[in-house]
């Protein structure tokens, strides 16, 4: 049986700017390999969960972008995303 992708709150609820700024210090930390292989092991959990609330974030303003439309008259006009 497949284990259930839950996002925490913590993280849910941070930006995408967020996100990255706290997923690039987790790189970094563990580049530096000057954590104990607990505190790797949890700190690249946390960096895949991070990594995948950013790509979330992504596709959401991708998809937002996306709904940007032209008329055929060549004028720009928008249609509100479906993100549900």
């Amino acid at each position: 049986m497949a284990k259930e992708s839950v996002v925490p709150k913590d993280i849910a609820n941070l930006s995408f700017e967020d996100a990255l700024k706290e997923l690039e210090g987790i790189v970094q930390q563990l580049e530096r390999g000057q954590v104990k292989l607990d505190e790797a092991i949890s700190a690249y959990e946390r960096g895949a969960v991070l990594k995948k609330h950013c790509e979330q974030k992504l596709a959401e303003a991708k998809m937002k972008v996306e709904k940007i439309v032209f008329s055929t008259d060549g004028s720009v006009d928008t249609q509100p995303a479906d993100l549900a």
